[in-house]
């Protein structure tokens, strides 16, 4: 399997609002920037957009290294709230329908090509990679 870094960041003007995606693909040499704008969304789901968009683009399964700053994307996975919700017919702890599913849905569905580990790093700090997608995603948004 080919080994791909992603980065991915989501943004928001106003949460609702106008919002933006951004994500920086790397294997070997190769560098690949995308990004991405709707109206009317919030800032979860332009990071989970994000994402999808970033996986959705490789064209054989691949072992995937994805960094992301949102807490509410990295910890589905890493604390596996994904399974809880499977179990549960998509109901959150609190027995409320989970928020998004249609963009969970298709996250898992890539997840079963690409094996993905999700890795938080800190927003808006040093990392360039980071910083470069939250550009990315708040050029997208002007672009509206």
């Amino acid at each position: 399997m080919r080994e791909v870094t992603i980065y991915t960041d989501g943004a928001c003007s106003g949460n609702p609002g106008p919002g933006g995606w951004g994500a920086v693909l790397m294997y070997g040499e190769h560098k690949k920037e995308m990004s991405g704008a709707e109206q009317g969304t919030t800032n979860n789901r332009m990071e989970l957009k994000a994402a999808i968009e970033a996986l959705s683009v490789l064209k054989e399964p691949c072992k995937v290294t994805l960094y992301s700053d949102s807490a509410y994307l990295v910890n589905c996975f890493q604390q596996g709230w994904y399974k809880g919700w499977l179990r549960n017919g998509w109901k959150n702890s609190k027995n409320q329908p989970v928020e998004n599913q249609d963009l969970w849905k298709e996250l898992l569905r890539l997840m079963e090509i690409h094996t993905v580990q999700y890795v938080k790093v800190k927003g808006h700090a040093d990392n360039e990679w980071n910083n470069r997608c939250d550009e990315l995603a708040t050029g997208a948004i002007k672009k509206l």
